[in-house]
């Protein structure tokens, strides 16, 4: 026997497992809300109810278009699991609490280099009041960031007149170690 895993690990196992449910053909991601220890929602990355799915079609649009990591996500068929995890929960809920958030790349069934939420799902995160969101990129050890971070970012890069932070801009260096593809 491998031991207890550590809360983290076990809430990153548990996303893992809620990959599974993705339907991108590239990569799919998981994301579980714990507060309080306890599972508040987790959430897939998918097409919105109703409206079919890529693993369904059995077409990427951002893949037939060569659309690079990280740009174009209005093109995406998929509401990210950060979202989906975000949209089945409630403020009460989120208010404190943590997302866990796993990766997979759909040809390797490996983990994903890059597991840090885009722009967007960060900006959600913040409004959801989430204060840590737990990740472990490929061959990396768990990390935890914190939103709280993400806003200083964010007002820095609006006093300097930028759409978006630096670090997440695709030219930008760090660019290439970090942010979902």
């Amino acid at each position: 026997m491998d031991g207890r895993p550590s809360r983290d690990k076990y809430y990153l196992n548990i996303a893992r497992e809620v990959c599974r449910r993705g339907t991108c053909l590239r990569r799919q991601y998981g994301a579980v809300i714990v507060n309080d220890d306890q599972i508040v929602s987790t959430g897939y990355a998918g097409a919105p109810r109703g409206v079919a799915n890529c693993v369904d079609l059995g077409i990427c649009l951002r893949q037939q278009m060569d659309i690079p990591a990280g740009q174009r996500y209005e093109l995406c068929r998929s509401v990210h699991a950060e979202m989906n995890a975000i949209i089945q929960a409630s403020r009460a809920q989120t208010m404190g609490a943590a997302l866990y958030l796993a990766g997979i790349e759909v040809a390797t069934r490996e983990p994903t280099e890059h597991t840090e939420p885009c722009l967007l799902c960060r900006r959600v995160i913040i409004n959801s009041g989430i204060i840590n969101v737990v990740i472990q990129p490929l061959a990396q050890g768990i990390i935890h960031l914190d939103p709280r971070q993400w806003i200083e970012q964010e007002n820095q890069a609006a006093r300097r007149s930028l759409i978006i932070p630096e670090s997440l801009r695709p030219h930008h260096p760090q660019r290439q170690q970090r942010g979902k593809p």
